[in-house]
């Protein structure tokens, strides 16, 4: 049959990104305690699009996750990448896959274990050779021919050291959500990441309490008051004390309880361009 994306295009216009976007599809990850988790991703696929080209093979981004969809570690994301890249004789292959991660956590008192959903994300791209360095808005500075990210958000909850200060009884205190991005370096679990961000908040958050984990947790949180700057300077001298990523970011978001807004902070850190 005919093959109308082969043929030639007169047009003289190149495209950065062609392909798949909000793909949903069930996938496996690793888990550091049950080695395999299934769970659902929504999945966007691209690869450039040369001028002389019409049009890309969309079944192809398709056929390739699915070859991959049981096994999507953070190496064999890029791989596939590589994958789509050599299929289709682009220069370049770009993909993001987001997908909620679960962990079986313990209330703090009873014990009793509930599961909480975290929202993880992948993200990277692979490059020939014959592409120049600078071409396009996804290669940091310093980047090479394969770059890949994962990001976790993390829900926390947060006292305010200020309302505690002033207050007679009590401190306004608000669910927050802080998210890690990190650039791939030595292998590292999704779970250790999450550890640590709950370990610097003014307490985690939990899917079932009992009155006792209740009591528990709100006072927890009223002795370890955190500014939303507290939280993201905390997490980020973890991340970089584990010597572990080149890049990383750290942003939190605290969804007020006495404002109609958020407050909201930021930091990264590039061991390559000397900023932190």
């Amino acid at each position: 049959m005919i093959d109308v994306q082969n043929q030639a295009d007169s047009r003289n216009v190149p495209l950065a990104k062609v392909g798949v976007k909000g793909l949903e599809y069930p996938i496996r990850v690793l888990d550091k305690v049950n080695h395999i988790q299934h769970t659902a991703a929504r999945v966007d696929l691209y690869a450039d699009l040369p001028r002389h080209f019409k049009g890309t093979h969309m079944s192809r981004f398709i056929e390739i996750f699915h070859r991959y969809r049981e096994d999507l570690s953070m190496p064999r994301f890029l791989e596939m990448l590589g994958r789509i890249r050599g299929d289709l004789e682009a220069e370049s292959a770009f993909g993001s896959m987001t997908f909620p991660y679960f962990m079986e956590k313990n209330a703090p008192v009873s014990g009793l274990p509930g599961m909480m959903s975290y929202e993880c994300r992948y993200q990277g791209w692979v490059r020939s050779a014959r592409e120049p360095v600078n071409r396009g808005a996804e290669a940091p500075a310093g980047a090479g021919r394969r770059h890949f990210t994962v990001s976790v958000s993390v829900p926390v909850t947060t006292v305010c050291p200020c309302s505690r200060a002033i207050s007679d009884r009590g401190a306004h205190n608000q669910r927050g959500m802080v998210r890690v991005e990190v650039e791939l370096g030595p292998f590292f679990w999704i779970e250790d990441i999450i550890a640590l961000v709950e370990k610097a908040a003014s307490s985690p958050v939990y899917s079932i309490l009992k009155r006792e984990d209740e009591k528990f947790v709100t006072e927890h949180a009223y002795d370890n008051p955190k500014f939303v700057e507290d939280l993201v300077r905390d997490v980020y001298i973890e991340l970089k004390g584990m010597n572990t990523f080149p890049r990383f970011s750290v942003e939190a978001e605290n969804f007020e309880s006495i404002h109609n807004h958020s407050a909201f902070a930021f930091a990264e850190y590039d061991k390559e361009a000397g900023y932190e």
